[in-house]
């Protein structure tokens, strides 16, 4: 009798527990389901509807969390095998609601309550006070989003039936994208309105560079100003050609690593400052020769080039030309009016061809970056297309920014925005492909570069390939067809036409340098360690029409860890610079 009772009891939870997953499951599906729409409900700032969806999604979150809140759901979690579902199901459960809870409305709140255009500069410049106030909000929901990821990656999927481990997966990923998101967000709120001048003013030396001519982070420096930023309104100060700055005597220091590899030259020449890919040592040592040149500190250096020009005149409109100097040049055949479809040739290339006197030259690329920023002060920015502008220039680094204040720059080392080579922000996976010029000259706007990983056989091995294709797309004519000015016309020992690149490769921390081939034979290559990064350097020179292959080995690699790609910005769009890592079968 007692077994029998026993046994209809077993049968009776198992049955129960069976209907309370389904029901979990369905609110949970049901829950998954309204994001893509809360989502598009906010793009669109479309309140009420936003409001209604997320009501449903707290409804189902909550059901699920209900449904697995109890002890006989707790008792099913210790059961061999079919345990890790229970506790997956409701980790899951409590993660939803506690995203639905202490995150979603308040996120929501701040988005309907924020006046979005007021964040775009004008005359007057930016309110900062919604910033400062959804600040504390924000980091309470990062935080709440943070807990509820670190919950989701301690399950197991593996262990778990089919039916669960595929939608276990994706609410893991969903949660993570969220938490990044968020931090990103209570970060931006936490540091923005100080360095936008909201209760001091500041000054940042702005440092443009000229992808014409390749340095790590971009390009070589072409042209400094001063942006002095108060509560938000942009002007800018002082004005010159890196030219002007002239020789360092004495040098300033620089991080021995980092001179061994790339020579004094990053203290001795402002040219030369961003031949390290580390824009925080090229900032700080480009504000120090700015100041001791001018007389004049900053709080903080920020760089661009004419491709994030060309993004952010994508969001104000079209620039016209009224400097009268300016309007003189433009009758050399430059346009008068700049648009994001005619900038990045204008500057990089029909600057060269068309005005013969480098110091014109100088003189038109800073009258062009004057004019831009005189745009971003204007009235009519459309400010989620000024945003998305300046948040493409950023992921692509050509937007960089260093900051004197150390919790800033603390903060700022954590995203691509710092442009740093090494610490907080570069991950286990983490390669680099950077090139800098050798011609002496603007020969760069030529030349196309592919850049892809390439992982070893057998996996186990731990070693990867990166892989470095340039191509010289100069016409066959460039040594006659092209300006001295463009080629260096051999002044450094490179015949005019060709490119002559220092191709610099960096592997994740902690992995160790292997061989190097050039067009699939061997050579030798100078290996470095900069920030417990390994580093190769090789040179490359190419004749018009000619392509090169440098493929560097990186070894001790963990293949459990995603790799990721960063390279130097240069003309062409940074997505068809890195390429998918290549697939790799590997035979048994």
């Amino acid at each position: 009798m007692w077994t029998a009772v026993a046994l209809a009891a077993v049968v009776l939870a198992a049955t129960w527990l069976g209907t309370r997953a389904l029901e979990v499951r369905a609110e949970l599906t049901a829950a998954s389901e309204l994001v893509p729409r809360l989502k598009a409900e906010i793009e669109r700032a479309d309140a009420s509807a936003a409001a209604a969806t997320l009501e449903m999604f707290k409804t189902h979150s909550a059901l699920a969390r209900s449904a697995t809140d109890d002890p006989l759901w707790s008792a099913a979690g210790a059961v061999p095998w079919i345990g890790p579902n229970f506790r997956a199901l409701q980790d899951v459960a409590e993660s939803a609601d506690e995203v639905a809870q202490s995150a979603a409305g308040p996120l929501l709140g701040i988005y309907q309550t924020l006046d979005w255009q007021s964040l775009a500069p004008g005359p007057e410049g930016i309110d900062l006070a919604p910033l400062v106030v959804a600040q504390p909000i924000l980091a309470e929901a990062s935080q709440a989003i943070g807990a509820a990821s670190d919950r989701l990656d301690q399950i197991d999927a593996a262990a778990l039936i089919p039916q669960l481990s595929g939608p276990v997966v994706a609410a893991r990923d969903e949660v993570r994208v969220l938490k990044e998101s968020l931090r990103t967000a209570a970060d931006v709120a936490l540091v923005a309105p100080a360095m936008a001048g909201g209760q001091n003013p500041r000054s940042y030396l702005l440092l443009v560079q000229n992808n014409a001519e390749a340095r790590a982070t971009g390009g070589i420096p072409g042209f400094l100003a001063i942006l002095d930023v108060y509560k938000g309104k942009l002007t800018l100060g002082a004005q010159r050609s890196t030219s002007a700055v002239g020789v360092m005597s004495p040098v300033i220091p620089v991080d021995p690593e980092q001179q061994e590899i790339y020579s004094g030259r990053l203290g001795k020449f402002i040219q030369s400052v961003n031949l390290t890919p580390d824009f925080p040592t090229a900032a700080a040592t480009a504000q120090a020769m700015w100041e001791r040149e001018s007389g004049q500190h900053v709080e903080g250096v920020i760089s661009l080039d004419p491709v994030a020009l060309s993004y952010i005149l994508g969001a104000t409109g079209p620039v016209r030309i009224s400097d009268p100097d300016l309007q003189v040049l433009s009758g050399s055949g430059l346009p008068t009016e700049l648009n994001a479809g005619n900038v990045v040739q204008t500057l990089l290339s029909d600057t060269y061809t068309k005005i013969g006197n480098p110091e014109l030259q100088d003189a038109y690329f800073a009258g062009v970056a004057r004019e831009t920023f005189l745009a971003l002060s204007s009235t009519g920015t459309d400010s989620k297309k000024l945003l998305d502008a300046l948040a493409r220039g950023t992921n692509e680094g050509r937007l960089l920014v260093q900051s004197n204040f150390m919790q800033e720059q603390q903060t700022l080392l954590k995203y691509r925005l710092s442009g740093s080579a090494t610490g907080p922000g570069i991950g286990p996976g983490q390669f680099g492909a950077y090139f800098n010029d050798a011609t002496g000259a603007k020969m760069d706007y030529y030349v196309k570069r592919t850049v892809q990983l390439i992982p070893a056989c057998p996996a186990e091995s731990g070693q990867m390939t990166l892989r470095v294709t340039s191509t010289n797309t100069a016409p066959a004519d460039a040594a006659t067809s092209l300006p001295s000015y463009v080629t260096g016309a051999g002044v450094y020992g490179v015949s005019p036409g060709s490119v002559q690149t220092n191709i610099v490769a960096y592997g994740p921390p902690h992995s160790q340098t292997g061989n190097v081939t050039v067009n699939g034979a061997e050579t030798t290559a100078a290996a470095y360690i900069h920030g417990r990064r390994p580093v190769q350097t090789v040179g490359m020179t190419l004749v018009p029409g000619q392509s090169g292959t440098v493929d560097f080995t990186f070894e001790n690699i963990n293949q459990d860890i995603a790799a990721s790609l960063a390279v130097t910005p240069g003309v062409q769009d940074v997505s068809d610079v890195i390429q998918p890592a290549q697939a790799v079968t590997c035979s048994s």
